[in-house]
């Protein structure tokens, strides 16, 4: 299969070369089916490489809950905060942004955490099966988080979520003002509770780990071609490719995982998937700006610190703008400035900015299921600021999809017409 001329087509295509696409090329090439991923840029190019670089299983809580709604009013009001909508864009992102406000009323709101929950159990047992196959547990950190919480009533606000964790059985560790310098020394005196999750798992560096995956799917006889996807269609009873180049091939089964370029692509199987991008920016420090032990996490900030093996990346927040508004790295500078106040030596100097795209849907779940015009096209995409966390769990979906298996868990919440009539 590996010499088979492109042009001539493939069992399976793939749209997208991050790290949900060669997680389901992994797990499709496993099970020896012959497997093409196309992607303009490379493997984990884009969005996949610059990520915070955690396996988040304890976050099971979708973005629409009280607590965060109580904050956007303030987060909006600053330009620089963890949240910003460019004003030019909010008129496209109002129905987006209703549906969010539907996702957090409270019978949604229990069926996306229950949801999320078992799509995280799966996410971690397929992850961990996943590393031990590929040899990668060199690659792996298992030192756990620390959220950072500078009031009491901060702390009190976020006790709901954790009682939501405790009825998943997901381990946690409150600690008091004098024990946080035993899991973190060296920051501020400002954080007076914090909030130890042992379970959490960060890697040596995201764009590492999804080049080992890839490495792993290619030895099972994975492919790649760079190339632009301009179309896709049914043709003549095949699913029809065509690229930026001209060239035209069929498949028996596509995969869209295309991350925030996803929607268009889902629309011409007949879905309308309200896709949004969550432009996510960091800055990654050389080695040795600081000591961090652990993820260290800033919830009023919607930032986070991960000391990877290639820096220190200081990162995260949300800027609701689309694909086409040119970053604003003003956002990175001002989460650096942040993170040096609450880590006093931090060296801030020879920071490399980044800004990537997040697809985001309303109720913090991905889609990943048929599509509603040809059970042979399979979506997986929408994983918002959890596609590194989930990508294994949907690597194993999209397997079971092509093969025609019963999935591990219910799909019922994920799939891509949960939207049509809401």
């Amino acid at each position: 299969m590996a010499g088979r001329n492109v042009a001539q087509g493939a069992e399976v295509a793939i749209i997208g070369g991050g790290i949900i696409g060669i997680a389901a090329a992994a797990y499709l090439a496993e099970a020896g089916r012959d497997v093409l991923v196309l992607d303009r840029s490379g493997i984990c190019e884009e969005t996949s490489s610059g990520n915070a670089g955690a396996f988040a299983f304890s976050d099971i809580l979708p973005l629409a809950h009280k607590d965060v709604l109580s904050e956007v009013p303030r987060w909006l009001g600053d330009p620089l905060g963890p949240l910003a909508v460019p004003p030019a864009y909010l008129p496209r992102l109002l129905p987006w942004l209703w549906r969010f406000w539907r996702a957090g009323r409270p019978s949604a709101f229990e069926s996306a955490v229950a949801a999320q929950a078992s799509m995280m159990t799966l996410a971690e047992r397929e992850w961990m099966g996943l590393i031990a196959r590929m040899g990668a547990r060199h690659m792996l950190r298992e030192d756990g988080c620390l959220e950072l919480y500078e009031s009491e009533a901060e702390f009190e606000a976020a006790q709901e979520g954790w009682k939501l964790r405790r009825r998943f059985h997901i381990p946690f560790r409150h600690l008091e003002k004098h024990e946080i310098a035993e899991y973190q020394p060296g920051l501020s005196d400002r954080f007076v509770r914090a909030t130890f999750v042992p379970v959490w798992k960060t890697v040596s560096d995201p764009q590492r780990m999804g080049q080992a995956v890839w490495t792993h799917a290619e030895t099972h006889g994975a492919r790649f071609m760079p190339a632009e996807v301009t179309a896709v269609r049914r043709e003549a009873g095949e699913i029809a490719i065509h690229l930026a180049s001209g060239e035209r091939f069929a498949c028996t089964f596509l995969v869209i995982a295309a991350g925030a370029w996803s929607r268009r692509f889902a629309a011409a199987f007949g879905d309308r998937v309200p896709l949004e991008t969550e432009r996510g920016y960091n800055t990654t420090l050389p080695l040795g700006a600081f000591d961090v032990k652990r993820q260290l996490i800033f919830p009023r900030h919607g930032f986070v610190i991960t000391p990877l093996e290639t820096g220190l990346r200081v990162g995260g927040a949300v800027e609701l703008g689309g694909l086409k508004r040119p970053p604003n790295y003003a956002r990175s500078r001002a989460m650096l400035e942040k993170a040096a106040r609450f880590l006093p030596g931090l060296k801030t100097e020879g920071g490399r900015h980044w800004m990537g795209y997040r697809p985001s849907l309303p109720d913090s779940l991905p889609v990943i299921g048929r599509a509603r015009n040809d059970p042979r096209a399979i979506y997986a995409f929408g994983h918002g600021h959890l596609g590194l966390t989930q990508a294994a769990a949907a690597g194993r979906l999209v397997r079971d999809l092509v093969q025609d298996r019963a999935p591990p868990i219910d799909l019922k919440p994920f799939r891509p017409g949960r939207f049509r009539g809401d």
